[in-house]
């Protein structure tokens, strides 16, 4: 693996592996296998397989200790924002895994390294490498470093369905009027912004605004919510 690669890892998350053949797995597509056959290069598919499992649990675990009043529904919802494709190839640009994915030359010329399915792979098997060449709490570690923290910043906020949540706490003893009233639409046509209301059996409980209509009610609900804490 790139030397500058590992002094990466070694510098923004702590990570140094002990079996660098995971890491070159870890981040080999096959079509890049398929272009060396003497090299009995493995590709990244079996790895990303466990690595997907080993940060599941990671998350769920996190986020079962981290919201002890939350139901189970709403927690399958939060990790399913921090269990997507998404979610992951923003990760892996933010890591700088897209620099160091080994091609073959037809994905290459067809910018497969900017592809978020493929980054979304790879990610996963980044994190099965570090499972297997050392453990669990490497795997913790660097998750409480990358992506813990967007919980706070409220980076999941887009993908969590605060609409649904809003309308099962509201509607907890009986049915109610739950309305979105778009108040204000500007800026140019690439830059759209909105600005949403929703009321409660015609009460205003909450005001959202974003870039469409869907995240502006979101918002709206995510405000809401707070009246039902």
């Amino acid at each position: 693996m790139d030397a500058a690669f590992d002094k990466e890892l070694a510098d923004n998350f702590g990570i140094k592996f002990h079996n660098e053949s995971l890491l070159d797995e870890a981040f080999t597509q096959a079509s890049y296998v398929n272009e060396h056959p003497g090299h009995k290069l493995k590709f990244y598919e079996r790895i990303e397989f466990l690595g997907d499992a080993v940060y599941e649990l990671v998350v769920s675990e996190y986020i079962f200790k981290r919201y002890p009043d939350l139901p189970q529904g709403q927690l399958t919802r939060l990790r399913a924002a921090m269990v997507n494709e998404q979610s992951f190839s923003s990760f892996a640009r933010e890591c700088h895994f897209d620099k160091y994915i080994r091609l073959g030359h037809g994905e290459e010329k067809a910018n497969a390294r900017n592809r978020d399915s493929l980054l979304c792979d790879i990610f996963e098997s980044f994190i099965g490498a570090v499972y297997l060449d050392q453990g669990m709490k490497p795997v913790v570690r660097f998750c409480e470093k990358v992506i813990f923290p967007k919980l706070d910043a409220g980076w999941f906020d887009e993908f969590f369905d605060h609409k649904t949540e809003l309308q099962e706490r509201a509607q907890v003893n009986g049915p109610v009027a739950i309305e979105y009233h778009l108040l204000d639409e500007n800026g140019p046509e690439n830059h759209r912004r909105f600005k949403v209301a929703v009321t409660i059996d015609g009460q205003e409980y909450g005001i959202g605004s974003g870039h469409s209509k869907k995240n502006a009610e979101q918002g709206a609900a995510k405000q809401a919510l707070k009246h039902f804490d």
